[in-house]
């Protein structure tokens, strides 16, 4: 019989509000966040309901902005990134330090905010939060070289980003944008992560950094967010079709971009034996129930090696933990060890339950499909946004399983026998971010890599986005504008020589660091 959970002490959603309002009353009232706009927390927006994904139960809602307020927030962000691209680097870098040092003071809290409001495991959320602090570290340590000779964009940076990575991506990437001498504006996504963003903005805040942080819906904000002449970068993280839409308002603008959009990265199997070591991998796959841009969620394997493959993929992906972050048998006891929590709402989880029943409907074979009553969960909690991981072999041309990315714990088998039909399996989406291929033969794999189009190709191991001097970016449809990482992050919201062509992939010209 299974031990009856509890909520771990000191972790309560109440307390961790309360903890917020005590670090930073600026920005918290009792029911609600703030807008951080013209360098000043407004009480504006309507603030709409919203619920945990870990149990759900009711959070702080996003203060949403209407087109007009979101004009006024950009002109006024104008206005400080007028100001701050000619405050002198050293003074920068102080202020980038002192708020590293006050994120880091509260890092705990930041993270479980993260756990309650987007469902990371305890030990995911403090990796998000640590990523972000040592990642600037890395920059204001070695800022210098990477802007000498080079000059602040003409106006403020634009960040839109997804949910599932609000430090290490969202609030690193406006912190090194500010060190390198702009403004910047956040839109806090719709699905989560606004108290979380909200403290970390006001951290900034208080040392000087020249922040925006507003929230609404992406369509009517659109054109202060994307379109605004006051605009001189938009960088951008999500979907296709999101990302189609800000490239389309972008295509007769000629602004500076970075569009970060999903694609199916794939991990092929060809000629290879090491199976120990792909079961040691296959439960690390599953980190946040693959809600990430650079998971794997489709493996291509040869046919004749196929039930090697099952022997030591099923055992593995049976491990896998899964459960609410916070829960544990004794009050005091350590957080769980899990894999993933729910995923980002019920209503994605019921969206991938859906896909994966159609694709078994019209042919799909189910191989694996976790059990609720393996998962760590509180008695009588809600559960509709947990999905237990499902693993399905060939889903149909016709299932979105078959070329999209499903950003949570599904993973699709395709069968290959000829080189060729792996390339091309491999390269279902038109690119990706990152991609792997175990085979024995280092010789097969130096073949074979340059042909899968992925930015960055792993032999036998997984790709990451990656810290500090390691570069990112896409290859198809997966990006679109500048690369990022290391100092082409920095090069990306700067502006250099006259004529200069920045790695990334553009309308006119793809250009490889």
């Amino acid at each position: 019989m299974a031990p009856t959970l509890t909520l771990k002490s000191g972790t309560s959603w109440p307390g961790a509000w309360q903890r917020c309002h005590a670090v930073a009353p600026e920005a918290f009232r009792d029911d609600r966040v703030l807008n951080l706009w013209n360098s000043a927390w407004q009480e504006d927006g309507r603030v709409l309901p919203a619920v945990s994904p870990v149990d759900g139960s009711p959070i702080a809602g996003p203060p949403r902005l209407d087109g007009p307020t979101a004009g006024q927030a950009v002109r006024a962000a104008l206005d400080q990134h007028r100001a701050w691209r000619h405050v002198p680097l050293a003074e920068r870098r102080a202020r980038v330090a002192a708020t590293l040092d006050a994120l880091t003071e509260h890092r705990r809290l930041l993270a479980l905010l993260l756990v309650w409001e987007i469902g990371k495991p305890w030990r995911l959320a403090q990796a998000d939060v640590d990523r972000a602090i040592d990642g600037v570290r890395w920059y204001v340590d070695g800022i210098e070289p990477m802007v000498a000779g080079r000059a602040p964009l003409d106006g403020p940076v634009s960040n839109i980003a997804s949910w599932n990575y609000p430090m290490s991506v969202l609030v690193h990437a406006l912190l090194v944008q500010a060190l390198a001498g702009n403004a910047v504006i956040a839109k806090t996504p719709t699905d989560g992560g606004v108290a979380c963003l909200t403290l970390a903005s006001a951290l900034a805040a208080r040392e000087g950094i020249p922040v925006t942080l507003v929230s609404g819906s992406g369509g009517e904000l659109s054109q202060a967010l994307v379109r605004a002449p006051e605009i001189g970068c938009v960088s951008f993280v999500g979907g296709r079709d999101t990302g189609a839409a800000v490239a389309t308002a972008l295509a007769d603008l000629g602004k500076r971009h970075v569009l970060e959009q999903e694609g199916l990265n794939t991990w092929g199997i060809w000629n290879y034996s090491d199976w120990d070591a792909l079961t040691a991998l296959i439960p690390k796959l599953f980190d946040y129930g693959k809600q990430r841009c650079t998971a794997y969620p489709r493996f291509v394997v040869q046919r004749h090696l196929f039930d090697a493959f099952l022997a030591a993929y099923l055992p593995a992906v049976r491990d896998v933990r899964v459960g609410h972050p916070l829960a544990v048998e004794k009050p005091d006891d350590p957080y769980a060890e899990l894999d993933f929590g729910p995923v980002i709402n019920a209503a994605k989880a019921k969206d991938l339950q859906d896909q994966v029943a159609e694709a078994i409907e019209r042919g799909a074979v189910p191989l694996h499909r976790g059990s609720p009553a393996d998962a760590r969960f509180l008695d009588g909690q809600d559960t509709s946004a947990y999905v237990q991981p499902v693993t399905l072999l060939d889903p149909p041309s016709s299932s979105p399983l078959h070329h999209a990315e499903p950003f949570g714990p599904v993973d699709t088998i395709v069968l290959v026998d000829t080189e060729a039909e792996l390339l091309a399996a491999m390269n279902a989406s038109n690119g990706a971010l990152v991609a792997t291929l175990s085979t024995d033969d280092r010789a097969t794999y130096e073949r074979l890599a340059p042909h899968i189009r992925a930015f960055k190709v792993g032999h036998g191991r997984p790709r990451s986005r990656g810290d500090r001097d390691e570069l990112f970016g896409g290859l198809g449809a997966s990006w679109r504008g500048a690369f990022v990482g290391g100092e082409l992050l920095v090069r990306a919201v700067t502006r250099g020589p006259a004529g200069e062509r920045l790695p990334g992939n553009f309308p006119e010209y793809q250009l490889l660091p």
